[in-house]
């Protein structure tokens, strides 16, 4: 099983996070620009955070095998703190570095008039670099969140295909279908969605873009959700094909928009497909650059 995780925190994991990981078939990922967990209290927090994003944890996931990625943003949550909405002035040049491959977290916590702010103001940065987007639904008032999520998108002129909205569920999965943009689950041990739904999801919405994530960071979490899915969807019925679709073509189609995504195998690293055959990480980037 070939995992690509589109959505996880790993400066917020251990290196047996990452050894389990790739022993499980995780070969690349995405760690999305989040809230740490307390606030921070100046705009060079955030940049340091970056930094480490797109330098230390793309070599500490090297070390095990695992393409590392980022997103990089100002998180709904910090978006309501004034001393953390500068950072909206330092975002473009860290949009434009190696291994970004999205505008995200973001989109609502609250949904207040600061996080309506901070979301056009980066939605309007992404379609600017031609990138796709992250979207945070917000844990409270999911639906009317998800509702006025979509309607921003719609009036920012981006292409609905760019768009990856996360952390959705059985109530209101079928609006972002309907808008045309990528549906994300995240699968936990106790909240958001679990493996079991997540295949009743699927044979209801089918594989066509949805990605799975385990969304794993500082909270109880799983960073072997992924692969947790894919054997839960083998058990119910699906095949080896719908796994790779859900848990590694779809992840590349929708960050390989970005030209950006870099999935050759590592030196050191044997990199298997489904069939148990050596492949050439290039041949499928479907135009992502190498």
């Amino acid at each position: 099983m070939r995992i690509f995780d589109p959505h996880i925190h790993m400066t917020s994991r251990t290196t047996d996070d990452y050894e389990s990981m790739y022993a499980a078939g995780v070969r690349a990922l995405v760690e999305p620009a989040f809230w740490l967990g307390q606030p921070r209290s100046n705009v060079g927090s955030f940049l340091d955070y970056f930094d480490g994003l797109i330098g230390w944890e793309r070599h500490r996931a090297a070390q095990f095998g695992i393409r590392h990625h980022a997103t990089i943003a100002l998180n709904p949550k910090e978006a309501n703190d004034p001393r953390c909405t500068p950072v909206l002035d330092e975002l473009e040049r860290y949009l434009v570095k190696d291994g970004v491959v999205a505008v995200g977290e973001i989109g609502y916590d609250s949904m207040t008039p600061a996080e309506d702010v901070a979301f056009g103001r980066q939605l309007e940065l992404a379609v600017r670099h031609a990138l796709p987007v992250l979207v945070h639904t917000p844990h409270r008032d999911k639906l009317a969140g998800t509702a006025r999520t979509l309607d921003v998108v719609r009036e920012s002129g981006i292409t609905p295909r760019m768009v990856l909205v996360d952390h959705l569920n059985e109530t209101n999965a079928e609006m972002v279908k309907e808008a045309g943009a990528w549906l994300g689950f995240s699968i936990y041990p106790d909240t958001k969605m679990d493996e079991a739904r997540m295949v009743e999801i699927l044979r209801h919405y089918g594989t066509e873009r949805v990605l799975v994530n385990s969304a794993a960071d500082w909270g109880r979490s799983d960073p072997l959700k992924t692969a947790a899915t894919g054997h839960a969807m083998l058990a119910g019925g699906f095949t080896p094909q719908d796994v790779e679709r859900v848990l590694w073509e779809n992840p590349v189609e929708f960050y390989g928009q970005s030209g950006r995504l870099i999935l050759d195998p590592i030196p050191g690293f044997e990199v298997e497909d489904p069939r148990g055959e050596e492949f050439e990480g290039n041949s499928i980037l479907r135009g992502a650059r190498a």
